[in-house]
């Protein structure tokens, strides 16, 4: 099997995922890069990845196998996600033996079951290379058989609605083991399941809703309002944003992650762009404005807000330590803010995993 990039370079490698002896198949998408060491299974489920071919930078692939998919109160208790959201994965090198004591099943056979194409003995260090130089872009996984002639025809998953392919289709309400503290509305634009695990962990009631639903339709009480992580351009998801101008009329605390932050920017009426490659990696360096303190933060993006154009009555809150953007910003004096990263981790460190509890201090007073 082979990847053929927009630019018309062609890389190819051994398939150890899902193939088919149809030679008319393929699959496309936008080919991004994740410099992670560790964590492909949290990886490969996350909803944020949805309509990508992934390129894993480190060497070696599937040593320690995948987890068993349990699901516990619509939350899955070990992975991001009931499925692959990921189109395609390329790596350097596949472990076809895997040894951990969670280990159910080898990488290649969750991605088969799950009918994602792989492909290894492929060059990523020059092919993560072309995408730094270049940027992102579009590429199709095809058979060594197919012969591409004339235009790709890739269709850019940025220009539909992601967001409603991984969000939710109905309400949910989960609630902790123990006594709850308080209940939160979550707008699910492809919420990782550790945010929820998160919330539950600290005696939170979760209302799960898809991001379209109208707020005002939210009948049970609740302290705050949190916004997801997500997939794709952020102005897609127009009603979630409508969402949070009306949850900002109510004045309630709101806190959101990664696209939601993004969306938080839109809300406010600042405006979002993207970027040359995008930020996805466990080990990105953010400064917190304030403190000047750095965290280290597992990132998932492709965009980002424009500092240009951030409204007076919000600020800069977490930057970028390499290239200074933003990635994070707060209400001057309202209970509104957001990060760009994952505090929640799940690949990555919990450096800032307290965000979480100043949150939650919002909820409960």
């Amino acid at each position: 099997m082979k990847l053929i990039l927009q630019d018309g370079s062609t890389w190819h490698g051994d398939s150890f995922g899902y193939e088919t002896k149809d030679p008319q198949w393929f699959v496309d998408g936008e080919v991004v890069f994740n410099t992670s060491m560790v964590g492909y299974p949290e990886t490969l489920t996350d909803p944020s990845y949805r309509g990508q071919i992934l390129v894993l930078t480190f060497p070696m692939i599937g040593n320690y196998g995948v987890p068993v998919q349990t699901v516990k109160d619509h939350v899955s208790e070990l992975l991001e996600s009931e499925q692959i959201h990921l189109r395609g994965l390329i790596v350097n090198e596949y472990s076809s033996e895997h040894s951990h004591h969670q280990a159910k099943s080898s990488l290649s056979d969750f991605l088969k079951k799950h009918k994602v194409p792989a492909l290894q003995n492929v060059d990523t260090r020059a092919l993560t290379q072309v995408l730094r130089e270049q940027g992102v872009m579009l590429g199709k996984i095809i058979p060594d058989a197919r012969k591409i002639t004339g235009a790709l025809n890739i269709i850019d998953p940025n220009q539909t609605n992601l967001v409603a392919e991984v969000s939710t289709h109905k309400k949910q309400i989960i609630k902790p083991a123990g006594k709850s503290k308080a209940t939160v509305v979550l707008y699910d634009c492809g919420t990782k399941h550790n945010i929820i695990r998160s919330f539950l962990a600290r005696g939170i009631t979760v209302i799960r809703l898809p991001w379209d639903f109208d707020i005002d339709q939210v009948t049970e009480a609740y302290q705050g309002v949190f916004v997801s992580n997500g997939p794709g351009d952020p102005q897609m998801a127009d009603r979630t944003i409508e969402a949070i101008r009306q949850a900002m009329k109510k004045n309630v605390p709101i806190f959101g992650i990664c696209l939601g932050s993004q969306l938080m920017g839109l809300a406010a009426g600042a405006k979002t762009y993207k970027l040359k490659y995008g930020h996805r990696s466990a080990n990105q360096p953010c400064t917190e404005t304030l403190s000047e303190r750095c965290y280290i933060t597992s990132q998932n993006h492709g965009y980002a807000i424009d500092e240009k154009t951030i409204p007076s009555s919000w600020k800069v809150w977490f930057r970028n330590a390499n290239d200074n953007t933003v990635e994070g910003i707060k209400h001057v004096n309202k209970p509104w803010f957001s990060v760009q990263f994952h505090p929640e981790a799940h690949p990555g460190p919990e450096d800032p995993d307290y965000l979480f509890d100043e949150f939650v201090d919002k909820l409960i007073k």
